[in-house]
């Protein structure tokens, strides 16, 4: 294998009618991977037990091997954001955090360059590019994001605040944590509002960039897991959160491990996991922020998938799908679709499921309504019956005075 630019096999056989284009195959198979975008490349952060790290060029069409991760570091759900100064958008940190229940955490820290023209492989200045090393503090003291006793398996985070300094973590069971990054501490954490039994995990966690620019002291946050859907806003100023539920689709209520995009004022997920089943999904579905409505598409994944990642490319035309497992092994699938199929108006199919999704609504709305009478309901008889014992006692008490 070439690390100066690897150049893979390209699955030819995926069927032409489908909006989904074979991309060059990743040089190895990999499940819950970690992307981030950078100009045209997609940088490819590990997987489950997988520690190599790429660079995908989506012009050259090719991979560039980058770094491995240290032997130390757990990968199993981990989580890699990307971190761009306001100032300079070229100065870009990728932080990668996790570790499982009881376990060593890792937290590290990568400045990226292009390894497509990055020559310099001594490092010029006080840190070296394209190397993951401990995240430390002012005093160069390591900092671990993550106490000994959390699970980050499966863990999720996005970044935010004015300065793109705080970053907002989900994880296990039902916990949000903000820490600040150029003050390496927690500012606060809330607990998420969900009646889920299982815990919040391979989840799809983003930023409501529309909301949070409108509001520079809100930063708006969205949350899908299984059945549980979340508007989270947090007010920089107050150091506080604002949680709204919303209703998740009755055909990926039971889903976990989907890769997901952001694209305008959508959501995109593809595939997942059924996690009651353990069969794995060939469904798209796409959540409208600004109509807060849901659609599922009449076309499908290639191939059933899980444990994948969406990544939408720097021009926003394009969703990249990598990686992934197919309910028999991890894959080296790489598949893009453009963004302006999924934007279409509805076909017939997927006319007749929005008439059935909303009549689904309907029903669970008017249950929800009567179980609300029947607590009501329940409230003031329980109320008249304490009334009743009340006036039996002042009737008795009457009797006794009279006799």
């Amino acid at each position: 294998m070439n690390p100066n630019g690897i150049r893979t096999k390209n699955n030819a056989n995926m069927n032409t009618s489908s909006p989904f284009e074979t991309v060059t195959s990743l040089p190895i198979p990999l499940q819950h991977t970690q992307c981030v975008v950078h100009n045209n490349e997609i940088i490819i952060c590990g997987g489950a037990k997988e520690r190599a790290c790429y660079s995908y060029h989506a012009l050259k069409q090719q991979y560039k091997f980058v770094c491995a991760y240290p032997k130390y570091a757990e990968l199993y759900g981990h989580c890699v954001v990307k971190r761009v100064k306001k100032e300079n958008p070229n100065d870009i940190t990728l932080f990668s955090f996790g570790g499982q229940v009881k376990k060593q955490k890792h937290t590290l820290i990568m400045k990226y360059v292009s390894v497509w023209d990055y020559k310099d492989k001594n490092g010029s200045g006080p840190i070296i590019p394209n190397k993951w090393i401990f995240f430390t503090d002012k005093n160069n003291k390591p900092m671990c994001i993550g106490r000994y006793e959390d699970n980050y398996a499966g863990v999720r985070a996005v970044i935010g605040g004015r300065n793109n300094h705080l970053l907002f973590i989900t994880y296990p069971p039902k916990h949000i944590d903000v820490f600040n990054l150029d003050t390496f501490q927690y500012v606060t954490n809330a607990t998420l509002p969900t009646d889920i039994p299982n815990k919040i995990k391979y989840h799809c966690f983003v930023a409501n960039t529309k909301k949070s620019q409108s509001e520079m002291k809100i930063d708006a946050m969205l949350l899908f897991c299984k059945n549980t859907g979340l508007s989270i806003e947090y007010d920089e100023e107050k150091n506080a959160f604002e949680f709204h539920r919303l209703r998740v689709c009755t055909t990926i209520r039971q889903c976990v491990s989907y890769g997901y995009a952001c694209v305008k004022n959508c959501i995109f997920f593809f595939g997942g996991e059924y996690s009651d089943e353990g069969n794995n999904s060939r469904e798209v579905h796409r959540y409208s922020i600004t109509e807060n409505a849901w659609m599922k598409f009449e076309q499908n994944l290639p191939i059933s998938l899980s444990g994948c990642v969406g990544i939408l490319t720097e021009s926003k035309k394009c969703v990249h799908i990598i990686g992934g497992y197919d309910g028999d092994k991890e894959v080296p699938t790489h598949m893009k679709t453009r963004v302006k199929k999924w934007m279409k108006g509805a076909r017939e199919i997927e006319k007749q499921w929005i008439i059935e999704e909303e009549e689904k609504r309907y029903i669970e709305e008017m249950y929800k309504d009567i179980e609300e009478m029947k607590d009501s309901l329940d409230i003031q008889k329980l109320k008249k019956k304490k009334k009743g014992k009340k006036i039996q006692k002042k009737k008795k008490k009457k009797k006794r005075m009279l006799m």
